[in-house]
């Protein structure tokens, strides 16, 4: 029995900010921007994960290291549980390479219970630190904050995508559900307040 396909949903986001590279003296300090392709290839397992992880890829834009640097691997993490039951993470991370050298940009933004007029620098504010090696274990060479401006969150809102839905009705399920969880989450960070079960 062939086995039905899982709907899902993609979009794009692009953020930027200063970045400071600490190899060098004094640190140089440049405008970093990051183009993610975020895909979640099933949304009921997505939504059902306690991580709520999802594929990463793009590209990097910083002068210090060059342009349109594809990714070679990536996380997305949305709503993932920090440690803290009042606050939870949005993770982004992607590897790439620069002249045989391997990189990893790895991202949060910090979503704390608390104040709804918090929400929107929470939830468009990305901490990062830029390392050298193929993961985030390799040593922190850079860091910085990138940022996702209004223009930017309404040119993302465009590119949400069903994917692999099968049907038009499948489609708007899959994206009703996504953003339904999305809000849900928002609803119970900024307006209830009330932090992630602890577990079992």
């Amino acid at each position: 029995m062939m086995q039905t396909a899982k709907a899902g949903v993609s979009f794009r986001e692009t953020m930027s900010g200063s970045v400071s590279l600490n190899t060098s003296q004094p640190p140089q300090t440049a405008t970093l921007s990051m183009h993610a392709g975020i895909r979640i290839n099933d949304i009921r397992a997505f939504v059902a994960d306690p991580r709520h992880q999802g594929e990463l890829s793009g590209s990097i834009d910083y002068p210090p290291l060059g342009s349109a640097l594809p990714s070679e691997s990536g996380v997305f993490g949305l709503f993932t549980p920090s440690g803290d039951p009042k606050m939870v993470y949005m993770v982004y991370e992607l590897g790439f390479r620069h002249q045989d050298q391997a990189y990893y940009l790895a991202g949060k933004k910090h979503v704390r219970c608390g104040a709804l007029w918090n929400l929107w620098s929470e939830t468009t504010t990305l901490y990062v630190t830029l390392h050298s090696g193929s993961d985030a274990s390799g040593p922190a060479i850079g860091q910085g904050i990138l940022r996702l401006g209004i223009l930017a969150l309404l040119k993302m809102a465009l590119t949400l995508r069903a994917t692999n839905a099968g049907s038009m009705v499948g489609g708007i399920a899959a994206v009703a559900c996504f953003l339904g969880f999305f809000a849900k989450e928002l609803v119970r960070t900024y307006i209830l307040q009330k932090p992630l079960p602890s577990a079992s």
